[in-house]
């Protein structure tokens, strides 16, 4: 039952952003930025946990579980370091996430072959 939920929750998330980028004149970059924001909107009102424990990976995986990440990881560092925390919780948090894909950008660009886009 566990992937029948995080297929249904990630399909419908995936779902949201095709339609915007089908039906409005959104470009991916403001639908990305706008997904993250929502995700930290979400974990702080306290929406977004239950959905994660709900759906796992299904809604962990996608940038709304990213924006939920930062948000967690601002909310512990604030409790334990008090007003600093607000710098460094969301890169604390997010650092192996961004480290690999980092490594990963920098793999593919060393295999793969640029090509001019003219």
């Amino acid at each position: 039952m566990n992937y029948l939920w995080a297929f249904v929750v990630g399909g419908a998330i995936c779902v949201v952003g095709q339609l915007l980028i089908d039906y409005t004149s959104l470009t991916p970059a403001r639908i990305l930025t706008g997904y993250v924001v929502s995700g930290v909107i979400l974990s702080a009102v306290g929406l977004y946990k239950p959905l994660v424990n709900l759906a796992g990976a299904g809604a962990s995986v996608p940038l709304l579980g990213f924006g939920h990440l930062l948000a967690q990881g601002v909310r512990q560092a604030v409790d334990m370091c008090g007003l600093p925390g607000i710098f460094t919780g969301g890169l604390t948090a997010a650092a192996g996430g961004i480290a690999a894909s980092i490594l990963f950008g920098l793999l593919a660009a060393l295999i793969g072959k640029s090509k001019d886009q003219n």
